[in-house]
């Protein structure tokens, strides 16, 4: 059946529009875009319709553990010291709590902005580390939740294979993300049928060059684009400067330099985090094609570093955001976050603004979705004939965004708002999932999101 949504202005990927009509089929596919249309009945927005943003980076379990190590636990807490206590939470997550976890955090992901997710799922098997009867049942929790909540989803299964540069043996507290090559190839067969069944896209997740040496890399993936050729990759890569210093140890290259120079990084692929890069690197990466992944809100809470956006932007760079550990869950504090980084950094404003007099939000926002696509490998590049008609509806009422002008209102929502407080409706393949503000599973999947926490930090 074919579906309408009349939206007095709309961000299209040329810039706002008004009096759009927006037509799509009975697949949430878009059909049609018109702008300075009539509405002839269709459904009316409350207030201007944005893309939904694309969340490019997530590890679900740990939504769960949020709050959890805001306390000086060492003489000087790193990321290092924060991912020792994250290990002992992953030690205790069950098929169970995995997936109610993932739900109500997924919920939470509709509610704020994000329509689709990329997850980034390294927790493959039992508390002890031997693999599950069904040895998908992890990957299955997950696709089930996204199903739930109704959110889009690209399911990242990790190869992670070793505890550090040079092949270094994986440590006690790692054995539940242990997998061979062969095994994580088989893992992507297995899963094909579920996720093809939902719409749902595969790719493969090197974790890290310290957690996949050389030969695993390139038979993996080798073996993924036999499976699928357009299938995305996604590795972390320079998130912390001892990764890099460890890299120059083992290689005498820098982890992005080495990527480039034995893998063949492409559009394909999402260079997450990406935040320690000599210039050159920002230039070579960028040429690539590939995205950087950027995750704000988590980069400051573990304190890794600024990524400098001017000079990927520089050299035409792609990019997209995500919520990687959840401290946040909010896809306009994002970019608020990205954005405000770089101000601090440089001592100006705006920073990201594509051109003179531009709104930072709304190119922000645009450049992000584009991102966000790719990295999912999905068709959800924005408010376009082709695209999933994933889209967003601001409250035109709510106090912060009422009266101003419409990409004046997206900048209250990401700038003057509570973030989530501004957003009415939200769509994904053309079936509203939030309205007024709120999930139709917010209380249950809440409850039962409460209730897995509590089992999983309860002391023996």
């Amino acid at each position: 059946m074919t579906q309408q949504l009349f939206a007095a202005d709309a961000l299209l990927p040329t810039g706002w529009a008004r009096n759009v009509l927006i037509t799509w089929d009975g697949a949430g596919r878009i059909t049609a875009v018109a702008p300075n249309a009539q509405p002839n009945g269709a459904a009316m927005a409350p207030g201007p319709v944005l893309p939904g943003m694309p969340n490019l980076h997530s590890h679900a379990f740990q939504r769960a553990f949020v709050g959890l190590t805001e306390y000086r636990g060492e003489s000087q807490d790193s990321f290092w010291s924060w991912r020792n206590l994250m290990y002992r939470f992953a030690a205790r997550i069950t098929p169970e709590s995995l997936e109610a976890i993932a739900t109500w955090l997924y919920v939470e992901m509709l509610e704020a902005g994000y329509t689709s997710v990329c997850e980034f799922h390294y927790v493959h098997h039992d508390q002890d580390g031997t693999p599950y009867a069904d040895d998908a049942t992890l990957s299955l929790a997950l696709l089930r939740a996204a199903q739930s909540a109704g959110i889009g989803i690209t399911l990242l299964p990790v190869l992670y294979q070793t505890s550090g540069f040079g092949a270094k043996p994986p440590r006690a507290d790692q054995a539940r993300f242990i997998r061979s090559t062969d095994n994580m190839l088989s893992l992507l067969e297995r899963l094909v049928p579920a996720a093809r069944a939902q719409a749902a896209v595969l790719g493969l997740a090197p974790h890290s060059l310290r957690a996949v040496p050389p030969g695993s890399l390139e038979v993996a993936v080798q073996g993924l684009t036999a499976l699928n050729a357009q299938a995305p990759i996604h590795i972390h890569i320079a998130e912390q400067t001892q990764e890099v210093q460890d890299c120059v140890a083992w290689s005498g290259q820098r982890p992005v330099q080495w990527l480039l120079e034995n893998a063949p990084v492409d559009e394909r692929w999402c260079l997450v985090h990406a935040t320690h890069m000599t210039p050159q690197e920002y230039q070579d990466a960028a040429r690539t094609g590939a995205v950087a992944g950027i995750c704000p809100t988590t980069e400051a809470n573990l304190g890794d570093g600024i990524f400098d956006m001017p000079l990927w932007l520089q050299h035409g760079g792609r990019w997209g955001v995500g919520s990687d550990s959840h401290a946040c869950v909010n896809a306009a504090e994002e970019l608020l976050m990205l954005e405000y980084s770089q101000r601090l950094s440089r001592q100006q404003r705006n920073v990201l603004a594509s051109t003179r007099h531009a709104e930072v939000a709304t190119a922000m926002t645009l450049q992000a979705v584009a991102g966000g696509s790719q990295a999912a490998g999905r068709p959800i590049a924005g408010l376009a004939v082709g695209q999933q008609a994933d889209m967003v509806a601001l409250d035109a009422h709510h106090v912060a965004l009422r009266d101003l002008p419409p990409h004046s209102m997206l900048s209250a929502h990401v700038f003057g708002s509570h973030r989530t407080s501004a957003i009415d409706s939200l769509w994904v393949a053309g079936v509203r999932r939030v309205s007024n503000g709120r999930h139709v599973l917010h209380e249950p999947a809440a409850q039962a999101f409460v209730a897995a926490r509590s089992a999983t930090i309860a002391p023996d």
